[in-house]
């Protein structure tokens, strides 16, 4: 095992800023490169050692490998840590940085690709034995009447996905099979102009999900562990807005099969790192959907209920460090809600970037903020519109909702937009307050708010 003595973090915002933190904690010098957008960032102020590396276009900076990798080789480090979002699950990147003498801080290229491609990630989970939505056998065939029939035996409604898809982007809905022959064409076309892959597949569409993940870290000894799951039901546009662990209303028995299930499946393809396994949970069964190669967004309220700091076990495991747990380690504690506060307006969500007058985040017991903003701070109208995490922690899922409603209260962000009023009026739903909503509640909830307004009557 070679410990690292300085790390390349290749993104920005507040997951850079997460990562410089965890460098320190570990004794090692962290390396920031930005764009000139960001050159005012927290993340540069707090980095110990900053390389601007292009403008603010994101082709020019966060997503120039080879600037990634020149600011690598001028600074003599050790690793590269791409975070989420930009390259973190570029294959072709992962495989760029090791052959350059980097460590890549997560998967191998070979897993990357795999899960990258959803119909060779689905007939992998098949193989390992992780329940998935019932579908066609890999890519749609070309043949009109042969996809008719695929379409027949998995029964209507069903979705045509993009097999190199994600973010909501390349599915189609198709309730009727007047719609199917086009629904599977435009995919296609779809497909080929965003991802440069044409392949299509089909699955059942559930019509009510919820949307479970579970979290798993696994090193290169032979040890794979899952740290239980998180509910992300609560989104729009395929994007989350509210997350929470563990999970309301999925029983132990049910945790822990589905827990080993992802387990094994990472010891089938020889996984390393951290990753996450994504699933439509519906009637008490969980349908696999995707792999998530990176640290997500939302790892801190695993963090939160386990009391392991992923980020540092993401870089000791990139070291070559076995775990410090094993399964029988991990217990879950108490609850733990996250709220992703969004430069934009909270109900029609259209991005609001501009200058922070005033900036008060909230603290106390039991309360975490993951943000790189401040009094002053600017906000570019390039990247992603988040601009902070407000995480809490309590013995019971009803006191974290309560310490959640107190954290939201005392934020204060002045001179922009944010959701902060969204996350307001969810928290005091009586359908949220229950637990259990579908992946499809805010859509509608937001639908008949907007209904509802007067400039909409």
């Amino acid at each position: 095992m070679a410990k690292f003595t300085k790390i390349l973090i290749a993104n920005r915002g507040e997951i850079a800023l997460r990562i410089i933190r965890a460098c320190r904690e570990l004794g090692i010098k962290s390396v920031l490169v930005y764009s000139t957008a960001d050159k005012d960032s927290l993340p540069v102020r707090l980095a110990d050692e900053t390389v601007c590396i292009g403008s603010h276009l994101p082709k020019d900076s966060y997503l120039n490998q080879r600037a990634i990798i020149a600011a690598a080789e001028l600074m003599d480090v050790d690793a590269i840590h791409p975070g989420y979002g930009f390259l973190s699950e570029n294959a072709d990147f992962a495989e760029f940085v090791e052959n350059q003498g980097f460590t890549f801080i997560g998967p191998t290229a070979t897993n990357i690709r795999m899960m990258g491609d959803k119909v060779a990630a689905k007939d992998t989970m098949i193989a390992s034995g992780v329940p998935c939505v019932p579908g066609s056998d890999g890519a749609l065939p070309d043949d009109d009447n042969e996809i008719i029939a695929i379409a027949e035996k998995v029964g209507l409604p069903v979705i045509i996905k993009a097999a190199g898809g994600g973010g909501g982007r390349g599915m189609r809905v198709v309730e009727t099979m007047g719609e199917l022959l086009s629904a599977v064409t435009m995919t296609k076309k779809e497909a080929k102009s965003a991802f440069g892959n044409p392949v299509v597949y089909m699955e059942r569409y559930l019509k009510n999900p919820r949307h479970i993940e579970i979290q798993v870290i696994a090193d290169t000894h032979g040890n794979t562990i899952h740290l239980g799951e998180r509910d992300c039901s609560m989104q729009r546009r395929h994007q989350k807005i509210i997350e929470e662990a563990p999970a309301p209303f999925i029983d132990e028995t049910a945790r822990q099969k589905i827990g080993d299930a992802c387990v094994k499946a990472c010891r089938d393809m020889g996984y390393r790192g951290v990753g996450t396994f994504e699933f439509l949970y519906e009637n008490g069964e969980f349908f696999f959907i995707e792999m998530n190669t990176r640290i997500q967004v939302e790892h801190p309220v695993t963090e939160l209920v386990t009391g392991v700091n992923l980020i540092s076990e993401q870089i000791r495991v990139a070291e070559g460090a076995p775990l410090q747990f094993t399964q029988d380690n991990i217990t879950l504690t108490g609850h733990a809600f996250e709220c992703r506060i969004n430069a934009e307006h909270p109900f029609t969500l259209m991005p609001s970037a501009g200058v922070i007058s005033y900036c008060h985040l909230p603290a106390g017991y039991g309360m975490r903020v993951d943000s790189h903003i401040y009094t002053g701070y600017k906000i570019p109208a390039y990247y992603d519109s988040l601009i902070g995490k407000i995480c809490v922690h309590a013995p019971t899922r009803e006191l974290a909702m309560q310490k959640m409603k107190s954290a939201l209260s005392e934020l204060d962000i002045q001179g922009i937009q944010t959701n902060k009023a969204l996350h307001q009026a969810m928290f005091n739903d009586k359908s949220f307050s229950k637990g259990g909503v579908s992946i499809h509640y805010l859509t509608h909830w937001l639908e008949n708010y907007t209904n509802n307004q007067p400039n909409h009557k």
